[in-house]
């Protein structure tokens, strides 16, 4: 199980959010309070970010060591500032290679996404059923074999199939996998942060256990005029559990909607 983590608001410096909390996504990283399999998450990590001040698509920096032993890391966050990051910290699933094209965030255009979960013997079940919903533009776009790129995949299929919102792919995106799961009575988690830059999605989502842990904070004394959703809260405050088997969905306003998946 990963880490996630993801932020919307007044533009802020990245460590303050990746290093500063006593929880941070960096201690989540080999002191995690609330995984459900595994003890670390030392399979490489993501970092992905928007300009504050220009609208252009995403920047992201990647790595397949631990996020602890990224030297570069610490002044890269001193430096960036940005007021929408989503990042995420891997703990790899058996048998998924630990290389770049397996990295996250996944990124199609302004869209970035981030993946805490499974699917069941992914090779041996959805893996194919998956590809065949594909059109040809989203089979060029997956770079890597994991489970979570290819949720990515019927996401942006769902996007650009049809003028739809972001929302409502995402939704589409979770009850395919639902379906094809069942189908092949395959168990499944899907908990996923995606933003365009000027709002944050999620969903916490599973199948049929309880999903992972999902939380979101807003207004905070330290953050105010802000939004964080997290894996776990990263400090003391008015944290929220996220809904289980929902989206819930945030803009520039800080207000926050929640949309039942099924």
């Amino acid at each position: 199980m990963c880490r996630l983590l993801g932020y919307l608001g007044d533009p802020i410096l990245l460590d303050s959010i990746l290093y500063k909390p006593e929880h941070s996504l960096i201690v989540q990283s080999y002191q995690p309070r609330e995984m459900t399999s595994g003890l670390l998450n030392a399979d490489g990590f993501g970092i992905g970010w928007y300009h504050p001040h220009q609208d252009t698509d995403p920047f992201t920096y990647k790595n397949t060591q631990p996020i602890w032993n990224d030297i570069n890391l610490p002044s890269i966050s001193r430096y960036v500032e940005s007021g929408c990051a989503i990042a995420y910290v891997r703990s790899a699933t058996s048998g998924q290679a630990i290389d770049l094209s397996n990295c996250q965030p996944f990124q199609s255009g302004r869209f970035l996404f981030v993946h805490n979960g499974f699917v069941q013997n992914f090779r041996q079940t959805l893996y194919r059923p998956i590809r065949d919903r594909f059109s040809d533009a989203t089979y060029q776009l997956i770079n890597g074999t994991t489970d979570s790129e290819h949720i990515f995949g019927l996401f942006v299929n769902e996007l650009t199939a049809a003028n739809l919102t972001p929302v409502v792919a995402l939704r589409n995106s979770l009850q395919t996998l639902a379906e094809l799961a069942k189908y092949e009575e395959v168990e499944f988690s899907a908990n996923i942060i995606v933003s365009d830059g000027h709002q944050l999605l999620a969903s916490r989502f599973a199948s049929p256990k309880t999903p992972p842990s999902l939380y979101w904070l807003r207004d905070d004394i330290n953050f105010p005029k802000a939004v964080i959703i997290a894996s776990e809260p990263l400090f003391a405050g008015n944290w929220h559990e996220c809904p289980a088997q929902s989206i819930i969905s945030t803009g520039g306003d800080g207000d926050l909607e929640i949309y039942p998946i099924l």
